[in-house]
């Protein structure tokens, strides 16, 4: 039976994971859950799958947490150093679904012990591609992806040499307002941009794919998982979310990965890594899908885009000022202080004010500490920069 912990259980990918584990009790036995605030639910499913540990990120939830886990015989904790202990909790296999860089730290202590850890919080490769790796290769760690157009590439390798690939192509839905007038766009509500047209999923991420930060993420995170060049990384506008990427080879083949819009199959792939198993997905009906289109972004309407090539020509802490930035913008969308599109102006802002900064003080590596200092510098400047 396999040790499996899940950090962000209570998010819609920590969900799918426990959907997936309850289809087969005999292989797979819980060991640690972490969450946020949701602690009905992260209770809820410590005691179904008899977890040994129960973490809240928030300190303040901890009494909750203990009430709602009284007679279980499930440990209950929280805080940041309490989800680096989940993280640490001798597993198999750990789901690594917290959403933002929060995920950074515990990601980083289950690869120091040497574990496999499911990567669905990109936030990780981003802000720390290289720390992550370099931990991942000393510890004898691996690092299996989880984000489906990142899987789509890692499945569509299995067999071939990768020094034959020429470039990848991330496919996007378009998000919510891949058809609104782009004079629209300014005055779009959080309503609007938490609705996607294809894909079930948590509110901030939703709305990353409305505005495309989600995959401006992705094509960094690309970067670093797969070490390719920036000028090899093509993101293309595919309505129908079934093609989730395709590699292109020096032959001139492509081969596309296609499958329905479901997180489950990614994370099948991932639990059950290297064998491949049956999943409860959608089987597609290309027939009654009838097309398939493809079409170049426009710049215009998704200026994260050209942000994320910014931020890979520029290396070092660039990726950990963007996110920050990133993370602090949609925070302030979703209290009302600023626009949809105010979004990716303040971006852009913080990486040349926060980044100007990085390059002075030549900060050398990426380590956790400078990871940290960066995002806490571009967030007190997207805060300023908010208000003003």
């Amino acid at each position: 039976m396999r040790r499996i912990s899940i950090l962000g259980a209570t998010g819609s990918v920590g969900q799918s994971t426990l959907d997936l584990i309850r289809r087969a009790p005999r292989e797979f036995q819980v060991v640690a859950l972490t969450g946020g605030q949701n602690i009905a639910q992260l209770a809820q499913d410590a005691r179904e799958m008899r977890a040994e540990l129960a973490v809240t990120a928030d300190p303040a939830r901890l009494d909750d947490l203990r009430a709602a886990l009284n007679g279980s015989g499930v440990l209950a904790a929280a805080g940041e150093a309490a989800l680096i202990e989940a993280a640490q909790i001798p597993s198999d296999w750990i789901m690594s679904a917290i959403v933002g860089v929060a995920g950074l730290a515990p990601g980083l202590a289950a690869l120091e012990q040497g574990m496999t850890l499911a990567l669905a919080n990109k936030e990780s490769l981003v802000a720390a591609g290289p720390l992550m790796l370099a931990t991942a290769a000393a510890h004898g760690a691996r690092i299996l992806p989880v984000d489906s157009e990142h899987s789509a590439i890692f499945q569509a390798l299995v067999g071939e040499d990768p020094r034959a690939m020429e470039r990848v192509i991330i496919t996007a839905s378009g998000g919510a307002f891949r058809d609104r007038p782009l004079s629209d766009l300014a005055h779009v509500t959080v309503g609007e941009a938490s609705q996607h047209p294809n894909w079930n999923m948590g509110q901030r991420i939703t709305i990353d794919s409305a505005s495309m930060f989600n995959k401006a993420l992705e094509v960094i995170e690309a970067k670093e998982f797969f070490g390719l060049s920036p000028d090899s990384i093509e993101v293309l506008i595919h309505p129908q979310s079934t093609v989730h990427a395709l590699v292109g080879f020096n032959d001139g083949a492509l081969m596309a990965h296609v499958g329905p819009p479901d997180m489950r199959h990614a994370i099948g792939y991932a639990l059950n890594w290297p064998e491949r198993r049956s999943l409860p997905v959608a089987r597609l009906d290309l027939a009654a899908i009838g097309r398939l289109d493809f079409a170049h972004p426009d710049p215009a309407r998704y200026p994260a885009l050209t942000l994320a090539r910014q931020v890979m020509a520029a290396g070092g802490h660039a990726g950990a000022i963007f996110n920050a930035a990133k993370e602090r913008a949609l925070d302030h969308f979703i209290d009302g202080h600023i626009s949809f599109t105010a979004m990716s102006v303040l971006v852009a802002r913080a990486l040349d004010d926060v980044g100007v900064q990085d390059d002075a003080q030549d900060s050398g590596d990426v380590t956790l500490e400078s990871v940290r200092r960066w995002d806490h510098l571009t967030r007190q400047h997207m805060d300023r920069l908010a208000f003003a």
